[in-house]
């Protein structure tokens, strides 16, 4: 938007006319006082102002706009009839005007000069808009960059971890081996097969993070029933953590069209997270319902729960919530494969959470997809 200064209001009127007749919006101001006003109420992206203007002229309006930090910026053109002198003009240009136009005014002159700034602002605006989107990026990737780093020492240590677990295990099955002691060999041999199951499972992980990436994470749905898959679930997840009481509720009663084996992973990240992030409680609840076509399934833990600002994170890649990061084994991987299972079959994802009372991850999915 224009503002046209002038203590008179037929060259207000004139000027105005004029500039709206080429499709540029305008304010006016009779007085210096007045454009000052306006100028702390709104933007403007030019103000064109009279030199010779009583009380306060055109080069003290200036000024005060120069120590405005909202309208420091903007440009002034100086409009003159009196003060035609050189020593006037080199005045309006150091007071920081774009220009300083004598009267009587070349419509055609102005309008051009008009024209021209508005094409220079606006190119400015882009790059001023471009930088800030250059900058942005770069912090982003810098924190991506930051996080992968985080992560590739994380990676290493996991991965590093069961396979010292399982160097042991040998070492202990060749000595159980050369005394035939056939229970110690037994024992020894499921501790390293449960070692074998996390690294595969680690691995496993890692390999379909980057099929996201890429893209070529592929899915294989069928009609499969939800309660059947539940219960086989609850009874692995059950068998190995005897301590731990996961109780179901509800039923689906129904079959739906969906990848299992990747359904399946989404529920047991959430009931593996649920028994890791509750070191204080015994229990768990999956609950399973049906509304509306689409598969209600959630898990609620009575352990640590999240802050609301961990809440917006923790379906990102590669976040692990600090404080709990150096109890708690884990990439920061599994909810974001998990988000974008759920994703992948037109699906919702998400948490309720309070912090100290627990957390419930839950998705939902519709019944009927394309088949």
């Amino acid at each position: 938007m224009i503002l046209l200064v002038d203590d008179t209001p037929e060259n207000l009127i004139s000027l105005k006319k004029v500039l709206e007749s080429h499709n540029f919006e305008v304010d006016t101001a009779s007085s210096g006082k007045e454009a000052l006003k306006k100028v702390l109420k709104n933007s403007y992206v030019l103000i064109i102002l009279d030199v010779q203007m009583p009380e306060m002229d055109g080069f003290e309006v200036a000024e005060a706009i120069s120590g405005y930090s909202k309208a420091k910026d903007t440009a002034i053109i100086f409009l003159s009839a009196a003060n035609t002198d050189f020593k006037f003009i080199e005045k309006g240009y150091s007071s920081g005007a774009l220009d300083y136009i004598t009267k009587p005014v070349s419509i055609n002159l102005l309008l051009l000069k008009i024209k021209t700034f508005y094409r220079i602002y606006e190119q400015s605006r882009k790059l001023n808009e471009m930088q800030k989107t250059l900058l942005a990026e770069i912090e982003t990737r810098k924190n991506a960059e930051s996080k992968k780093d985080e992560f590739m020492s994380i990676a290493s240590h996991e991965l590093k971890t069961p396979l010292t677990s399982i160097k042991g295990y040998m070492q202990l099955l060749e000595r159980s081996i050369d005394k035939g002691d056939i229970e110690i060999v037994k024992k020894h041999l499921n501790k390293a097969k449960l070692q074998i199951e996390k690294l595969n499972g680690l691995i496993a992980d890692l390999l379909d993070v980057s099929k996201i990436d890429s893209g070529k994470l592929k899915f294989n749905k069928q009609l499969f029933s939800v309660d059947t898959l539940t219960d086989n679930i609850l009874e692995v997840i059950q068998q190995s953590n005897p301590t731990f009481k996961i109780e179901k509720i509800g039923n689906a009663n129904c079959e739906i069209f969906a990848d299992e084996m990747r359904i399946e992973q989404v529920i047991v990240n959430f009931l593996t997270n649920a028994i890791k992030y509750s070191p204080n409680a015994d229990r768990a609840q999956l609950k399973v319902d049906v509304i509306d076509d689409k598969l209600f399934v959630s898990v609620k833990d009575f352990g640590l729960g999240m802050l609301p600002e961990q809440q917006k994170q923790v379906f990102e890649k590669f976040y692990r919530i600090e404080e709990t990061s150096h109890r708690f084994q884990g990439l920061g991987i599994g909810l974001y494969i998990s988000a974008e299972i759920i994703r992948r079959h037109d699906g919702e994802i998400g948490v309720r959470s309070e912090y100290g009372n627990g957390s419930e991850f839950y998705f939902s999915i519709p019944i009927n997809q394309p088949q």
